[in-house]
């Protein structure tokens, strides 16, 4: 995670992958906030082990490049990268959306086995297998936003259960996958019923321990930017309490304090306190729940406010329901889109940051 001056190493994420390179467990899907960058380790993950990419400028002064893998997988692997938040303009149908991932994989691969003899009208999976028999080249799926579609307003129900389909015949069970990495703000079981994508296994920041260092900053981390910030900065204008006031507060499982990312590098970069929080309509969408539906959450937003925590019983699956009905629903999904934190059974409003948002939001809904 970087910008041009602020920099947390977190390229030991790689040393997590490889033990599962062609083995049974190869499906990993991390679902954190947004902002917390999902996104940059999605493309770290690719450059690091894709072939076409000259990764060694890239990784020689990092973590990663102190370990036994890393002259044995550096570039060494077929990477197949998938956005699936980047959508052309005018796009309104969900056929010509999924048309355009098979179509990119499709003209990829022409290009990249240009000796062998396929159909271009063949199924994307099909092409995979055929090449997979005449080369026994295996793939890393690093896949970034899965859950992007789920939020697009042309995309029915029934687009849903289709798209599940497309991932479930792609990835599961299929000998080219050597290792698939998925990245997203939803869990899986808010879509699937269990079967489809049941050969992944979820990481989320509040359930599972594993991956929390590196999605987010620790307190050590944000410690040597701020010593960054002093050398670089001729009027410094924010304090190290400061950081912590503003954009520390979420919790791990492992029980890890976490910091917003984007927040205090933007903070640093600008050498200003502000709200950098990025709302968006799923977002506002939560506070619609909080006016309408049920009164004991109204009634728990001046504790959430004051600095306490309110007692809940966080259950993932149901955190991204079409209807948050109950209030450990709505906590629920709270939690998963960063709104709250949650430790010990308790929710609570993260940092000031978050707390000038809720205030922002309210008054607007």
């Amino acid at each position: 995670m970087e910008s041009d001056v602020y920099f947390v190493d977190k390229s030991l994420l790689i040393c997590e992958l490889v033990p599962a390179l062609g083995k049974r467990n190869r499906y990993f899907c991390i679902t954190r906030p947004r902002r917390f960058g999902k996104s940059v380790m999605a493309n770290m993950v690719g450059a690091f082990f894709e072939k076409d990419v000259e990764g060694r400028s890239l990784f020689a002064d990092l973590a990663i490049a102190k370990e036994d893998i890393y002259e044995k997988h550096l570039n060494k692997h077929n990477v197949i990268y998938i956005d699936f938040s980047k959508i052309p303009e005018k796009l309104d149908d969900y056929q010509s959306y999924i048309d355009r991932i098979s179509d990119g994989i499709k003209k990829d691969f022409l290009q990249a086995y240009p000796e062998l003899k396929f159909d271009k009208d063949m199924a994307v999976w099909d092409i995979l297998f055929y090449v997979f028999q005449k080369t026994n080249d295996k793939f890393i799926f690093v896949m970034d936003e899965w859950d992007a579609v789920f939020q697009l307003p042309f995309v029915t129900e029934d687009n849903k259960k289709e798209y599940l389909l497309f991932l479930k015949t792609l990835l599961k069970d299929q000998v080219y996958v050597e290792l698939a990495y998925m990245t997203g703000v939803l869990p899986i079981a808010k879509y699937s019923d269990g079967s489809e994508l049941n050969m992944f296994v979820e990481y989320s920041m509040a359930t599972r321990s594993k991956f929390s260092e590196y999605f987010g900053f620790l307190d050590s981390e944000v410690d040597k930017l701020y010593e960054t910030y002093l050398s670089v900065e001729q009027k410094p204008k924010i304090t190290r309490e400061d950081l912590r006031i503003w954009y520390d507060g979420y919790f791990t499982k492992s029980g890890n304090r976490i910091y917003n990312p984007r927040s205090v590098v933007c903070a640093l970069t600008d050498n200003e306190l502000a709200n950098y929080w990025t709302s968006s309509g799923t977002y506002d969408s939560v506070f619609t729940y909080i006016k309408n539906n049920v009164a004991e959450v109204r009634e728990d937003l001046p504790l959430l406010f004051a600095g306490e925590t309110v007692r809940s019983d966080i259950q993932e699956y149901a955190a991204t329901a079409m209807q948050l009905n109950t209030k450990d629903e709505i906590y629920s999904a709270m939690v998963v889109y960063g709104l709250l934190t949650y430790e010990n059974g308790c929710v609570s409003i993260p940092n000031k940051e978050l707390k000038d948002s809720f205030a922002n939001t309210m008054k607007k809904e």
